[in-house]
């Protein structure tokens, strides 16, 4: 997922490492010096960077889990698990995962820079080949993490929203409509594979190591807020992602999970505890600059990322709870976290800015930014006729 690439643990030693061409069902792992437990053997695609690999590594430590199989197009840290280099929409991806039990699909690119054709591309013909190979492949359990965001952000939203309550989201945010894509794929993978189970994961506003428009949010010099909306925030740390997953891995829980801190922050209190001011603006002047400015290709976020910020879609994570589950991170803890990893960092309008350009904002911060998008239009239109 486009996410978080925080430091896994350095590679032991290479001699202990398992060929990468060598068969889960025959190769025997020693993890942390153990014998391998019972459990199932669980293949991890996108497993070199982000949530894959913390969740790789994780898994592969666990008593629970007889043996990891890492799928990625580069190999990453993880010692204790065997590795496979391929892409994930490569059909031969059915032969590595023979003898597993559980997928773990997560090789998802969500990145803010790619170009959504390509994006969408990758994204729906990986899930695709990934339920089809792991049916063809006898896996009995396919996870997919999708977002909370399917669900939509919209101002008649319960808080907190059930797991069962109507996916509303439209294709107008980053990603959102390859999301809703694979959702869709989930729900038809059990009928077209009779025998193969899968559970979806949506986690709230995803936080370490993470860079998406809701996390850019908070490297703007003043917190955008659209005049009348009622913006209710709630995160979800990777850590605990990894633990939702693997309770699903373990089959503890199936489903559709939503995953996050408890509760939520209003925005008064988000800015409280952030210290960074408000600026609030009429809703047609922050949407319809925020469309011109991303129109004319001067910011990757289209306007519907701006509902995310405008609304609830806070989640009661039920049915984790019910299991048994519990997040370890607080929102307020999640929210102390993101602001370390973007101090420094200057956006506007969702636009990273070098130094020297937001030398030149601070003062003005996003007032200037979206206030003047008129003019950055207009000059960009009267560009045109001349040409």
């Amino acid at each position: 997922m486009s996410s978080p690439d925080p430091q896994v643990r350095a590679a032991r030693n290479p001699s202990t490492r398992p060929s990468p061409d060598d068969s889960p069902s025959t190769t025997a792992f020693r993890v942390g010096g153990r014998t391998p437990a019972r459990g199932p053997v669980v293949a991890v695609t996108g497993a070199a960077g982000g949530v894959g690999a913390l969740l790789t590594e994780r898994l592969a430590a666990s008593e629970e889990v007889k043996q990891v199989v890492a799928i990625d197009e580069r190999r990453g840290e993880c010692a204790d698990a065997q590795w496979h280099i391929l892409d994930v929409r490569d059909p031969a991806i059915a032969d590595k995962l023979r003898g597993a039990d559980v997928v773990v699909h997560l090789a998802l690119d969500l990145d803010l820079e790619t170009d959504p054709a390509a994006r969408t591309a990758y994204n729906v013909r990986g899930t695709q080949t990934v339920l089809t190979a792991a049916a063809a492949a006898g896996v009995h359990r396919v996870v997919l993490c999708t977002s909370a965001m399917v669900y939509g952000a919209l101002p008649d939203n319960e808080l907190p929203l059930s797991e069962d309550a109507e996916l509303r989201a439209t294709a107008e945010a980053t990603g959102v409509g390859d999301l809703l894509e694979i959702e869709r794929l989930a729900r038809r993978a059990p009928r077209a594979h009779p025998g193969l189970n899968v559970t979806v994961v949506r986690p709230a506003v995803l936080v370490g190591g993470t860079d998406t428009a809701l996390t850019r949010y908070f490297e703007s010099p003043r917190l955008l807020v659209v005049a009348g909306s009622r913006p209710a925030w709630q995160f979800c740390h990777v850590e605990d992602l990894c633990s939702a997953l693997e309770y699903a891995v373990l089959e503890r829980v199936d489903g559709e999970l939503a995953v996050g801190c408890d509760g939520w922050l209003e925005q008064e209190e988000v800015e409280e505890l952030s210290g960074i001011r408000r600026m609030e603006l009429p809703s047609a002047v922050a949407l319809g600059a925020a469309a011109r400015l991303h129109r004319i290709g001067l910011t990757p976020s289209p306007a519907g990322d701006l509902a995310y910020t405008m609304y609830p879609w806070v989640v009661s994570g039920s049915r984790l709870h019910d299991a048994g589950w519990r997040p370890k991170w607080t929102n307020e803890d999640v929210l102390a976290e993101l602001l370390g990893e973007v101090s420094g960092r200057h956006t506007v309008a969702g636009r990273r800015l070098g130094r020297k350009d937001a030398t030149a904002a601070g003062a003005a911060g996003a007032t200037v930014a979206l206030l003047g998008a008129a003019a950055v239009v207009r000059r960009a239109r009267k560009a045109r006729r001349r040409v």
